[in-house]
């Protein structure tokens, strides 16, 4: 690729497709209100996202079921283009912004109850392959007709990569919520990045990866990796205290954190500016684009309406100046 093709932004990018997020514009997904889902919605595709998947943090499954429930509806307006449910089924060594008192294994029980509950509308749900039937939970949720990822894992490198061969494709925010790469225990990264099956998920905010590591899955995994935000209800508002699911975050200077413990709880991030952030970091523009729109809506199986400019696809791209900011979000349904 030329240098003019990675200094100068093309004009005209699919409508981005963000596959992890949890809010933004001062609402959450996290309950399922119409209004709030609708505020966040809309502010996002003000930074060029045209679909988005609502994706809810750990909560009891009562909790779960009922908020999944008023997505669904919402999804089926197409307000959303799906839920993810990133718990509750992480490992306890690697929750992150999950509450640990509410996790719990991936039982036939409550995938089913909330499988029922999204009507068709359950996009992807993140596990820890090596919590107790963590492997027959993810053929579950595949039989289902969803995405098995996996995230918040402690899970060794044969583990993950049975849990890829039983039917996982997406890794939820590769390094994030994991063990590092280590050259004699390889562990998750590894196996998922190595994978032709697996999309890796990266939050390039500047805050959870470094550059490097933002670079390595766009050489090792090209075609393969989707940029994704993570974003709570804190995104565009700024600096504060908020909820996430029921902990307490608080946002300073672009990064958030749950206040006690400190761990990092999702991002104020939007899907425009992680693609800036890539190109900066010496990712092609295309590729960037890419891992916003084309990759994130494949591995969601919405390739056929969503992440494509051509010819009897929806029209929903973004028009984008030089600097990669965004002018303009066009619509197909006007």
């Amino acid at each position: 690729m030329s240098t003019s093709e990675t200094s100068v932004a093309p004009r005209l990018s699919p409508g981005f497709v963000d596959m992890h997020v949890h809010g933004g514009g001062g609402a959450s997904f996290q309950s399922g209100a119409a209004d709030d889902v609708t505020t966040a919605a809309a502010f996002h595709r003000r930074h060029g996202t045209t679909s988005l998947v609502a994706s809810l943090v750990t909560a009891p499954v009562a909790d779960l079921v009922t908020s999944v429930r008023r997505l669904a509806e919402l999804a089926t307006d197409g307000v959303v283009a799906g839920i993810h449910l990133e718990g509750p089924f992480p490992a306890g060594d690697f929750c992150g912004a999950h509450d640990p008192e509410l996790l719990r294994d991936p039982d036939p029980e409550s995938l089913d109850l909330l499988l029922g509950a999204g009507a068709g509308h359950i996009a992807m749900i993140t596990l820890a392959p090596e919590r107790a039937g963590g492997l027959d939970a993810v053929r579950r949720v595949v039989d289902a007709g969803s995405v098995a990822a996996i995230g918040h894992t402690a899970a060794d490198y044969d583990t993950v990569g049975r849990a890829v061969e039983a039917g996982a494709t997406v890794a939820t925010h590769l390094f994030n919520g994991m063990p590092s790469l280590h050259h004699r225990t390889p562990g998750p990264v590894a196996a998922l990045l190595e994978d032709e099956r697996v999309v890796v998920e990266l939050i390039n905010d500047g805050i959870h990866l470094h550059p490097a590591m933002l670079r390595l899955p766009f050489a090792a995994a090209p075609g393969r990796t989707a940029l994704v935000t993570d974003a709570i209800s804190a995104t565009g508002p700024g600096d504060g205290e908020v909820l996430l699911g029921e902990l307490r975050v608080t946002v300073r200077d672009g990064q958030a954190r749950l206040v006690d413990g400190g761990s990092l709880a999702g991002s104020v991030l939007t899907l425009d500016r992680a693609v800036r952030n890539a190109v900066a970091a010496g990712v092609p523009v295309l590729a960037a684009l890419r891992a916003a729109s084309t990759v994130p809506a494949d591995a969601l199986g919405i390739g056929d309406r969503a992440g494509r400019i051509r010819v009897g696809a929806p029209a929903d791209p973004v028009v984008l100046d030089e600097r990669l900011e965004v002018v303009d979000v066009l619509s197909a349904s006007g």
